[in-house]
């Protein structure tokens, strides 16, 4: 599974958003995802694939294409 669906599943999983709603140019506020889940994801993100995104700085503005850019470069 590459890091774009490990991502996408946690979306679904964890947050009951609809997987065919996560495309790259989804805001991560339209699929449901505030603040306070977005720090959920980033940390769930982390334990997951074992990598550092403290210093990437992401907002629920951002999109989806704009995370995963962010954990791969992470990787």
């Amino acid at each position: 599974m590459d890091i774009a669906e490990q991502i996408r599943t946690l979306l679904t999983a964890k947050f009951g958003v609809d997987p065919l709603s996560v495309t790259p140019e989804a805001p991560l506020r339209k699929l449901g995802v505030d603040s306070l889940a977005l720090e959920e994801l980033r940390l769930l993100i982390e334990d997951g694939l074992q990598i550092d995104l403290a210093d990437v700085e992401l907002t629920p503005r951002d999109n989806f294409g704009r995370l995963l850019a962010a954990v791969q470069a992470a990787a």
